[in-house]
């Protein structure tokens, strides 16, 4: 096995002396009149007198099963381009056929914290034939992420402390604690990481993937970007607009709203999070017979069910806990497969309430999901920019817990994990922001760029899908009518389109509407139906390992 064919855990951390830090992370309480932490400063990364970097040189080997590995020095802070580097791992796997070869093809997975060397080997195989004919597909690690310098927050012991801790319906005084719990947090990213936290910002991921295209030949960048992936896609496009050749952004994200209104983005999250759960939980109470959880009343079955399993955990067969906040925690990501999934999740609440330790949703966040989660948390608090008050903190995450009662209140009072529970954390963010993205998203003469969004998408609301759209210059915009986060992979009608657009610049019709989801089957399925990801029943729980599906 070479050293780029599966993740490894806890790789050395990027070792910097002299990276400036501006402010102490706040000691903070429960009172809302506590000090704050310093403001964050954002720079502008180069003057117009700044040379420009080098052209990484790529060296590949082979890495197993067809594919290349190789490493790509860039400047650690593109303000001194000729400065310290940063590794970063890249992969590809070369056109199947080179009389059609078109160039390459970069693969960007969500996140942030995903890996983009796992992402091509996870689905290259999996990718439609002229995809895998026309372009060398290629995927790196983006900075502080998997073999990339990966950044540490949390220890393992202290992360499984505070998912373990945490509830599925916490208390009146929840807050406090959360606020506590995510000022150790960032104490724990300065002392694990402090180093690398300003340098790993969306502009500065753009830029080093425009380094990339030119070490790999290319005049210009085809791009599928899904999820957080499709955010990076849109920076891209805002920077160097006249160096895209088709962008197709899958699952998009409201770029000025993620980056200047970080609260009205995380309510429409949260808003979109528990539709999809109340959408499921309806059809159990409508199709008893093959949801089989709730007795009638699935929505009254799962608030309690919340609550038994706080008062009460379930012993893992690894000899954890599982208790409410894990059975949200597990349910946020798997409801991302649609309705496929829908009978595999009412087995799996039946299980739970049977306190069977079997049930998928009954398996604690893992050292896998940490890898990913202390990345997730550090990028978006880089990114985005919060107002530094605790009292609108505390306004906005229990609005957030009351606008989403099935799901948002572990979220929101939960130690820093996914989006839903960064605010705690980023509102006292005490590294500098060098790296964030602070311009338009116009992209004003890119080339038109295909945007995706699903109407019923837990993880990125449609909405974001359509207001990005409108805020490009040049975009199209495709809908698929189903549940579930994304589209390329799970509708054979959105996969076609964005084949015909990667490898032809055939752009659909802005308006146009896929609607061939793939509806609950009458039983828990055992493989993966066609044109779906399914991902839970194929993987055994969902650690947000990226995989597209059968989209062939």
């Amino acid at each position: 096995m070479t050293r780029y064919q599966h993740a490894p855990r806890r790789n050395s951390r990027l070792r910097l002396v002299g990276a400036a830090v501006t402010a102490l992370v706040l000691a903070a309480t429960g009172s809302a009149t506590q000090a704050m932490a310093a403001q964050s400063t954002t720079q502008k990364p180069q003057s117009a007198k700044t040379p420009p970097p080098p052209v990484p040189t790529l060296t590949w080997a082979d890495c197993q099963g067809g594919y290349e590995c190789a490493n790509a020095e860039v400047p650690l802070d593109y303000r001194e381009p000729q400065g310290k580097k940063i590794t970063l791992a890249v992969v590809r796997k070369k056109a199947a056929d080179p009389a059609k070869r078109k160039g390459t093809l970069f693969m960007q997975p969500g996140g942030p914290g995903n890996s983009g060397v796992d992402f091509v080997r996870n689905n290259h195989a999996g990718l439609p034939a002229a995809l895998r004919d026309s372009f060398d597909v290629f995927g790196y690690d983006v900075r502080g992420v998997g073999r990339s310098s990966a950044l540490t927050c949390f220890d393992d012991a202290r992360y499984t402390k505070a998912v373990t801790d945490a509830k599925g319906v916490p208390g009146p005084d929840a807050f406090g604690p959360a606020l506590r719990e995510a000022a150790e947090f960032n104490q724990a990213c300065l002392d694990n990481s402090g180093e690398l936290l300003p340098y790993v910002g969306t502009e500065y991921v753009a830029r080093d993937i425009d380094l990339l295209r030119q070490a790999l030949g290319e005049e210009q960048l085809t791009y599928y970007g899904r999820s957080f992936g499709s955010y990076i896609g849109t920076v891209y496009a805002a920077m160097f607009p006249k160096r895209v050749r088709a962008l197709s952004l899958d699952g998009a994200y409201d770029p000025y709203k993620y980056a200047y209104r970080p609260y009205a983005y995380d309510r429409a999250q949260y808003q979109a999070l528990d539709g999809s759960m109340g959408r499921f939980l309806d059809w159990c109470a409508a199709d008893q017979a093959i949801c089989g959880f709730g007795d009638g009343d699935p929505r009254g079955a799962f608030e309690q069910l919340k609550k038994d399993l706080d008062a009460n955990p379930v012993t893992t067969a690894s000899g954890g806990k599982a208790n409410g906040y894990t059975l949200v925690y597990r349910l946020m990501f798997n409801i991302n497969e649609g309705k496929v999934i829908w009978p595999s999740l009412g087995a799996a609440l039946k299980k739970a309430q049977l306190r069977d330790n079997t049930s998928f949703l009954l398996r604690p966040p893992s050292p896998a999901s940490f890898d990913f989660l202390g990345p997730n948390v550090v990028v978006e608090c880089v990114d985005k920019e919060y107002p530094k008050s605790l009292r609108k903190l505390e306004r906005n995450v229990t609005a957030n817990a009351k606008d989403a009662p099935l799901l948002g209140p572990a979220m929101a009072f939960g130690p820093p994990t996914y989006d839903h529970q960064h605010a705690t954390a980023c509102v006292q963010w005490p590294a500098e922001k060098v790296s964030r993205y602070d311009g338009s998203f116009r992209a004003k003469g890119s080339a038109p760029i295909l945007v995706l969004g699903t109407t019923g998408d837990p993880d990125t609301p449609y909405q974001d899908a359509v207001a990005l759209s409108r805020q490009l210059d040049n975009a199209s915009l495709l809908t698929f009518d189903a549940e579930g986060h994304t589209a390329f992979g799970r509708s054979r009608c959105a996969t076609d389109a964005v084949v015909n657009y990667l490898v032809d610049l055939t752009v659909p019709a802005s308006g146009t509407t896929c609607a061939d989801e793939t509806q609950p089957p009458s039983s828990t399925p055992k493989t993966a139906p066609p044109g779906t990801t399914l991902g839970e029943l194929r993987n055994g729980v969902n650690e947000r390992v990226e995989r597209i599906g059968d989209a062939s």
